[in-house]
């Protein structure tokens, strides 16, 4: 019996699902895009096994449905999906990155009979839409599912069964719980990144040349400021409670700060700094919410070709890089040249690759 799978939204997250799950056996995946050029594009690529333009008519014989649209379109779905003509046993999951909201319209679908799991993967990329959808986006990443909690076991089990295909890491969270951790590592740091470039914003007005000097720790720090501003606006809107709570903790942190700094006490100061490294240096550096890069400092000389140099020597060795920047101000940094890779394979194989050439010291942040 084939086991039929509407994916609505074809962009990066839910073309990545799409590809993923067409590798689970007697599934034919369905696709829907409200833009006809996505849909167009999901056919080019072979995202799903079939494009369709009826999305009522494709939701009627779907035994799984997964929304792969951000939180606000996916409760304006949820709604109208009330009214929907669905499978008596359909499941019915979402992607989003905040579940408060979510949670309540599935409790509303819940009582109208359908199971609804809320679903997080915690993976992504810098490039977007359903061309950069790939198989593997998801491979070793956290899947969070947040189900509801009187939720059938084997309703969650059929879900699990599908989305084991993805090859992420399954865990079950409270969705509560889900939204506070998210804040804590992933969308505060996100307000954290904007503000201190809003900061050296401001400095340039009297020091022109402060944006000439912001490589390095500045660079990597703020990198996440430059994600999607519509979809930070409705991350941060959906999660507020939450980011009011980061933000209070995180003022009365910087007044625990100043009163260091204010002290001139030098022990005392560097074991701030001291706590600070030996709680990062633990840190795992395979995982983690959205889009994490894997960076390889090189240490290289200065001579005309010698990037060419570098990045042939991988290409030899057929190891993909994401990205690839000269840093000028090096302060706080290993090396001139910073290499991004996809995912720590790759990383590790290219300091191998590289480590054979004596004149190129490396490190891995």
């Amino acid at each position: 019996m084939t086991r039929n799978v509407l994916v609505i939204g074809l962009g990066l997250i839910g073309g990545s699902i799409a590809l993923s799950c067409q590798k689970a056996p007697n599934t034919k995946i369905y696709g829907f895009d409200l833009y006809e050029k996505t849909r167009q594009q999901a056919r080019e690529l072979s995202i799903v096994h079939e494009v369709v333009d009826d999305v009522l008519q494709a939701a009627s014989i779907a035994d799984v449905i997964i929304f792969g649209t951000p939180v606000n379109a996916t409760l304006d779905w949820l709604e109208k999906m009330k009214e929907w003509p669905l499978k008596d046993n359909v499941i019915v999951t979402d992607t989003g990155s905040t579940k408060g909201l979510i949670m309540q319209k599935g409790k509303e679908l819940s009582e109208k009979g359908i199971a609804f799991i809320g679903g997080h993967p915690m993976a992504g990329s810098h490039k977007s839409g359903v061309q950069a959808a790939k198989t593997h986006l998801f491979e070793n990443a956290y899947y969070i599912l947040t189900p509801l909690e009187h939720e059938k076991e084997e309703r969650i089990k059929e879900l699990e069964d599908l989305l084991k295909f993805t090859l992420a890491k399954i865990v079950r969270i409270d969705a509560s719980k889900h939204d506070h951790m998210t804040a804590v590592v992933s969308h505060f740091p996100h307000i954290v990144a904007a503000s201190l470039v809003h900061q050296l914003d401001s400095e340039q007005q009297s020091y022109p040349m402060t944006s000439m000097l912001a490589a390095g720790g500045f660079r990597d720090v703020t990198r996440i400021a430059s994600s999607n501003p519509l979809m930070w606006k409705d991350i941060v809107l959906q999660n507020r409670e939450e980011l009011l709570n980061q933000l209070n903790s995180w003022q009365d942190e910087m007044n625990r700060v100043k009163s260091i700094l204010l002290s001139s006490e030098e022990e005392t100061i560097e074991q701030y700094f001291a706590a600070a490294k030996e709680v990062r240096d633990k840190l795992p550096i395979n995982t983690g919410a959205f889009y994490t890069t894997y960076d390889l400092y090189v240490d290289i000389p200065d001579y005309p070709g010698v990037i060419s140099e570098v990045t042939g020597y991988l290409a030899e060795e057929q190891i993909s890089i994401t990205n690839l920047r000269v840093v000028e101000a090096r302060e706080d940094v290993f090396g001139i040249l910073v290499i991004s890779f996809q995912n720590a394979d790759d990383r590790e194989n290219a300091q191998k690759c590289l480590s054979k050439r004596a004149k190129y010291e490396l490190y891995m942040s």
